[in-house]
This record gives structure tokens, sequence and C-alpha cells, in this order.
């Protein structure tokens, strides 16, 4: 028993020793944290001038850009079959886009048969009306003989009798019906002759037309740069879109409608950054504005800026945003396109202000104050603020100088909550 006790008794003290440290550790832990609660971070009210800015990234993309659309051929939908990668570079006159003309071959071939169809349909009806035309003309001329024949029969109707002249004036007269009958004839056929052509010939327009159109259709079908840039693809919005999802992009096979943007071709000697801004800051914003750009890819070059123009809030209640986009004043070689940067954008410049941070200016119920440090410790204090930035506030009703505490005090002097637990069980 004696030798049990000799071997538990330095675990026995091991214990004690390590429960003694971890005591010591918690004590000492706690007495900090009570000692720095009372602690209120503080700062001064200066005087001076004040640049708001606001911050954002943005990503570079060409400017004076040419948009190339889905041409309208009459399809509802039409096929990619041939599209330029992103990023690749392209001249005036190079192919971009392809689509599939397999649908507008065949109207063309089919045009094309009508037409030559059309086109023997009007040989033919003009041969006929040619035909036509020439046995009423023989029709004619033998009737005038007739109508002759019989004026000279009526001239020896003295020599004959009262019979045969009267024979002779009933011939006369029937040749004449006749030859009045064969003109009006005449006119009729030549009238009904030369519309069978003309709707022959309306036939033929029409399959000329349908060709034509084919062939135009087949033409725009290839979209070709009209300037040098780069090439952008779409994204593809001919689809199911669901709230929130990141549209594809646009590549070999899809389908598109007529008028559907497929590739943007911006100017490579024109460059902007597009940027998306909170949308609290876009009353701070005017076209014209100076911005300073620091592209991440090329460190140490500085480019500057103006703002351009601005696009539509967008985004969900409880983020919302707006695009913004910057001409760059000094591009260079070395851009490209999708690279990112660091923007900012110079907003306002106030001479001779108070101003202080940011996070010294507090609201509640309608009150914008301040926290000023006094015999009793810091008291709120109305102030009024001019402007606001990200990390400067622009205020009035304050004295330059007056101490102001950077947080609330209430929070800073309240007590740390009780941890109960193991803590509470070790005795003091």
């Amino acid at each position: 028993m004696k030798r049990k006790w000799r071997f538990l008794l330095p675990s026995f003290v091991l214990v004690a020793v390590i429960c003694g440290g971890v005591y010591r550790s918690v004590a000492r832990t706690l007495a900090s944290t009570e000692t720095s609660g009372g602690e209120v971070p503080s700062t001064r009210i200066k005087r001076g001038d004040v640049t708001l800015t606001v911050n954002a990234r943005g990503e570079l993309q060409g400017g004076n850009s040419e948009m190339l659309t889905a041409p309208m051929t009459g399809e509802n939908q039409i096929s990619i079959t041939s599209l330029r990668a992103p990023g690749e570079v392209v001249n005036p006159g190079d192919v971009v886009v392809q689509f599939d003309t397999t649908e507008q071959g065949f109207r063309l071939k089919e045009a094309e048969a009508d037409l030559a169809e059309a086109e023997q349909q009007v040989a033919q009806a003009t041969a006929e009306s040619e035909a036509k035309e020439e046995e009423d003309r023989y029709a004619l001329v033998a009737a005038k003989a007739a109508v002759t024949l019989a004026e000279l029969e009526v001239r020896r109707n003295e020599l004959v009798s009262a019979i045969v002249a009267r024979q002779n004036q009933l011939a006369l007269e029937s040749a004449r019906d006749r030859l009045q009958q064969i003109s009006e004839d005449l006119a009729n056929r030549k009238a009904t002759s030369q519309a069978g052509i003309l709707i022959q010939e309306a036939n033929r327009n029409k399959a000329k037309v349908k060709a034509e159109v084919a062939r135009r259709n087949i033409e725009i079908m290839t979209l070709r740069a009209k300037s040098s840039g780069y090439v952008a693809v779409q994204q593809n919005t001919n689809g199911n879109i669901m709230w929130g999802m990141r549209l594809p992009l646009l590549h070999v096979g899809d389908t598109v409608r007529a008028g559907m943007a497929v590739v943007q071709i911006p100017d490579l000697h024109n460059w902007e950054m597009t940027s998306r801004i909170g949308e609290l800051d876009r009353g701070h914003l005017a076209a014209g504005q100076k911005t300073e750009i620091e592209v991440i890819a090329l460190p140490g070059q500085r480019f500057t800026g103006k703002v351009k123009d601005f696009g539509g809030v967008a985004g969900p209640p409880w983020d919302r945003y707006f695009d913004c986009k910057i001409a760059i004043e000094n591009p260079t070689p070395e851009l490209r396109p999708g690279m990112s940067g660091r923007i900012v954008i110079t907003t306002d410049v106030l001479k001779n202000v108070l101003w202080a941070p940011a996070q010294a200016l507090f609201e509640s119920d309608g009150r914008t104050f301040v926290y000023v440090k006094g015999v009793d410790g810091y008291l709120p204090h109305d102030v009024k603020l001019v402007q606001r930035s990200e990390s400067k506030v622009v205020i009035e009703g304050v004295k330059e100088g007056v101490t102001i505490a950077l947080a609330s005090p209430d929070q800073q002097t309240k007590k740390p909550a009780d941890t109960g637990g193991a803590l509470k069980a070790i005795p003091k």
C-alpha cells in the first residue's frame, strides 16, 4: 500500500501545479479585460482641406465599342457555326461570327428554281400572245377584204334583180358586223394576253425577290468587323434565366434570336474602366470628375481618367449598385481587356473645413452628434453633417481641437459578460 502511494504522489503534485497555472492565467485575462473595457479611443477635431473620394474596383475594356448583333432573316432562331475566341484581336473586314446558312441556302435554291420556271412561263405567255395576235391580224384583214367584196357586189345592185340586190345588201351588213366584232375581239384578246404576260412577269419578279432576299440573308449571316479591336463575346440571354444566376458566354452551337447581341468589339485605342459602385455614392458622382486608376497587373503605373457616364441602378434590395464608366486619358500598349484595377474618384475638395474620422459621427433618432470629452467623461454633442466620404466627415457646430470619441462610450464602458462555467467555479 505504501508503495502504491509512493507512485501516486508525484502525479497529484503535477496536477496541482497545472491547476494553479491555469487559475493564474485566467485571473490575469479577466483583470486585463476589466482594465481595457473602460478605455475609449479618441481623436481631435481638425481643420484643413478635405478631399472627398469614392473608392471602387473595376474591369478594363475598350471604348467606342462596335456591337455585332444577330441578323433579321425571318427565322426565329439561328445557330452559331463559327465564333472568334474572347480577347482575340481583329482587323476591319475580318469574319467574327458565322451563322448556319442551311435554311437560307435551301430557300435560295427554291427561289432560283421558281425564277427559272417563271422565266419559262413568261416566254411561253409572250409567244402565245404573239401567235394569237398574228391570228387576229389575219382575221381582221380577211374581214376587211370581205367588206370590200360586199361593197363591190352592192354596186351591181342596179343591174341585178331586187332579190339579188337585197342579198348583196345583207351580205355587206353582215361583213361589216363581222369586221366590227373582230376589231373589238382583237382589242380584248390583246388585253387578255398582255394581262397573262404581266401575271407571269409578276411571278418571275416574286421569285427573283425571294432569291435576292435569300442571297442577302446568307451574306448578312456572316458578321465582319468594321474597325480594329478585340472580341468581347456577349452573354447567352436566349434561354431560361433564373434570378441571381450568372449567364454563360455564347459559344459555337448556341442559338440566338434576331437582333440579339453576340459580339462587342471595343476599340484598342480608347480604354474604359467599368465599375460597380454602391447606390449610396450615386449622389456624389457626376460626369467629368477626375479619377486615379491603378491596374493590378501593372504595378507602379498610375492612370488618370474622367467619369464618362452611369448605368441604371440594379441588384437586390440589400445590395443596390450602378455601373460607372471611366474613360482613361493616358492608356499604354500594355493594357489588356479584362484587367482589374483600383479606382479612386475625387468627388469634391472642401477648403478650410472642420473634419473628423467617419466613425466618430453617430446618428440616432434624427440627431447627428459626436461624443465630446468633458470633465465628467464623454457627452453627446449635436453637430451638422456637411459632407461624408468613406473615411472622413465634414461637420459644423463644434470647435477645432476638441477631443471626441471614436466609439460609443456606452459600449466601451460596459463590463464583460459573466463567463460562468468553469471560470466561475475557480476560487479567488
